[in-house]
C-alpha cells in the first residue's frame, strides 16, 4: 500500500468513526459502541524505535526514565496518524537488547556517555522487561530490536578505532572481528525465537510485527568520506562494505527468518525503502556519528527515517484490521 492509499484508509476510518456515516467492513454487524473501540497496541524495541537522538524529536516523558523516547519516533508518529484506531503503550528503550524485551530488566543510560556527555539525571532506576507491558488484551505488538544483542555499537566503536590506526586503509575491522560474526548472529536468532514465543504466550491473540532495520550504509561505500564525523568518522570504506554485507544485512535476515517461524508474526521491511537514504547519501534518513553543529547521534534514524518507518508499520497495522 502506498502512502497515498494509507492516507485514504485513514480518511475513510476517521470519517466512519467521527461522523458515523459508515462502519468499516471489519466491524460490520458489531454493536455501534464496539465499532469505535480502540485496539490495544504495545510498541517494544531499542533506540531505533524509541528515537533517542535530537534529530528524532524531543523527549516527551516527564519525569525521564532514561529510555529517551522522542516525539518524532515512529510509534509516536503512528499514534498521531492512527490514534483513533489504536491505543498505544510505548515501552521501547534506548540500548535495549532482545533479552531486555523478553525477561531481563534494563538500566537505562539516558544521554550519559562519558567522557563525551554527562547526563544530569543519571543513574536511572531499572525498567522492567518490556514484555510485561503485553497482556491477554493486546491486539498488536510492534517490536524492533536485535542490533544491541549483535553488538553493533561495539562494531562501530572498534571499527572507527582500527580505521584511525590504519590511516583509513584496508579492512582492519573485518580482519579482527569477522570470525565472531556467525556466532553473534546465531545468538541473535536464538534469542529472537525465544522472544517471539514469549510475546505470543503473553498475548495469544495479538499480531506481532517485527520491524527490521533501515539501510545505514550505502551499497557503494565510496560515497562515505573517511574522517567525516557526520558520516562514519574513521571507519574505512572496506570495513563499511563488510559491515553492510556481512553484519547488517544478515541481521535483518535473521529477524525475518525468525519471524517466519511464528504464524502470529510478520516482518516489516524498512531496508528496501531506505536504500538511497543511508548515512552517506545527501538525503539521509539516518544520522552519522555527529549531527551538526554539536549533537551526538551515533548512527540513528532522524525524523525522516522514522516517518518512513511509520508509513510501513502503519500499513502492516491497518492490515491487522482486515
Amino acid at each position: 500500500m502506498t502512502r497515498f492509499r494509507i492516507r485514504l484508509a485513514l480518511l475513510g476510518s476517521a470519517a466512519a468513526l467521527t461522523a458515523g456515516a459508515a462502519v468499516p467492513a471489519q466491524f460490520t454487524g458489531a454493536h455501534p459502541a464496539a465499532a469505535a473501540e480502540q485496539r490495544e497496541w504495545v510498541a517494544l524495541g531499542d533506540s531505533y524505535t524509541a528515537g533517542v537522538i535530537r534529530a528524532a524529536g524531543n523527549i516527551f516523558e516527564v519525569p525521564r526514565d532514561g529510555c529517551e523516547r522522542t516525539d518524532r519516533a515512529y510509534p509516536q508518529v503512528i499514534d498521531r496518524d492512527l490514534g483513533g484506531l489504536f491505543e498505544l503503550t510505548n515501552v521501547s528503550c534506548g540500548a535495549a537488547t532482545i533479552e531486555n524485551v523478553t525477561d531481563t530488566p534494563q538500566n537505562p543510560i539516558g544521554r550519559h556517555l562519558p567522557p563525551i556527555s554527562e547526563d544530569p539525571d543519571y543513574p536511572f532506576p531499572a525498567v522492567p522487561p518490556q514484555s510485561e507491558a503485553v497482556g491477554a488484551d493486546t491486539n498488536v505488538i510492534t517490536v524492533g530490536v536485535g542490533g544491541n544483542s549483535l553488538g553493533f555499537t561495539d562494531f562501530l566503536t572498534k571499527c572507527a578505532q582500527l580505521g584511525s590506526e590504519n590511516d583509513g586503509k584496508n579492512t582492519p575491522c573485518k580482519d579482527t572481528l569477522a570470525a565472531d560474526v556467525p556466532n553473534r548472529l546465531k545468538t541473535v536468532r536464538h534469542e529472537y525465537d525465544r522472544m517471539l514465543a514469549v510475546l505470543h504466550r503473553r498475548a495469544p491473540h495479538a499480531k506481532i510485527l517485527a520491524v527490521g532495520y533501515p539501510t545505514v550504509i550505502p551499497r557503494d561505500a565510496s560515497k562515505c568520506s573517511f574522517g567525516d564525523l557526520t558520516q562514519f568518522g574513521t571507519i574505512t570504506q572496506g570495513d563499511l562494505a563488510w559491515l553492510r554485507q556481512d553484519v547488517l544485512e544478515p541481521l535483518n535476515k535473521a529477524i525475518d527468518d525468525s519471524t517466519g517461524t511464528q504464524d502470529a508474526a510478520s516482518f516489516v521491511d524498512l531496508y528496501t525503502s531506505s536504500r538511497d537514504h543511508s548515512v552517506c547519501d545527501d538525503s539521509k534518513w539516518v544520522e552519522g556519528f555527529v549531527t551538526l553543529p554539536d549533537q551526538l547521534s551515533f548512527v540513528h534514524p532522524n525524523a525522516l527515517g522514522h516517518r518512513n518507518a511509520a508509513d510501513h508499520v502503519e500499513e502492516a497495522m491497518l492490515n491487522t484490521l482486515s
